[in-house]
């Protein structure tokens, strides 16, 4: 069966390696599902990208005819084919569902309005006033996160998409010490990004911006 994953040829420095394709290619890789990339331009988007994906945003997925957009939809699709994505029994089921949704959820929103702060306004005075009250949320949210994993190696008993979705979301913290502050969310991460699946997926992601970059202007 053929899948096709849509992303862009090319984004600024600070996005590569971060773009939300990089979810359903590492879920690919996990389960040994070949894949091939379908490459549009990001500015400007072709104008019929938007019947595919209202907002003109990727990943959209191609599963030999099945169109999907939102990389959480397209991670649950994925995991309904393969166990080794999502458990079969009942509470590893519903447990992998409830992470992957609180990954997308839970945290992924406030990691987003750090991105908007740090990187889209930063500068900006209002930025810098809501920067501390924003970085205070985040943390008591990673509390509660880490005290939910506690001593599992991961958020369902072992590794799902669930992971994926978490894992991509912690790194956004980016340069803070969010993450790394916190000893058993640290150790989490590292965990899931020194999969082999994480490895190859994110290589290929930068390697296609690096086939595609622009011309330096002279």
């Amino acid at each position: 069966m053929n899948v096709t994953i849509t992303t862009f040829k090319w984004v600024p420095g600070f996005a590569q390696g971060y773009v939300r394709d990089l979810r359903p290619r590492w879920a690919c890789e996990e389960i040994g599902r070949p894949y091939e990339e379908r490459l549009i331009d990001g500015d400007p988007k072709p104008d019929d990208y938007f019947s595919e994906q209202p907002w003109g945003q990727v990943p959209v997925l191609d599963d030999d005819g099945v169109h999907l957009f939102e990389s959480g939809a397209i991670l649950l699709h994925l995991a309904e084919k393969d166990e080794r994505l999502m458990p079969r029994d009942a509470q590893g089921r519903a447990s992998t569902l409830s992470w992957l949704f609180a990954a997308f959820n839970s945290i992924e929103p406030w990691m987003f309005e750090l991105a908007t702060v740090d990187i889209f306004a930063t500068g900006e005075e209002w930025a810098k006033l809501r920067r501390p009250s924003l970085l205070q949320t985040i943390g008591n949210r990673l509390d509660r996160l880490a005290d939910a994993l506690g001593e599992n190696d991961f958020l369902a008993g072992r590794f799902t998409v669930a992971d994926i979705a978490m894992a991509t979301v912690l790194r956004e913290a980016g340069d803070t010490d969010l993450v790394s502050s916190r000893p058993a969310l640290s150790a989490y991460l590292d965990r899931c990004l020194s999969r082999a699946g994480f490895q190859k997926a994110h290589a290929d992601q930068l390697a296609t911006f690096a086939r595609n970059a622009p011309e330096p202007v002279s």
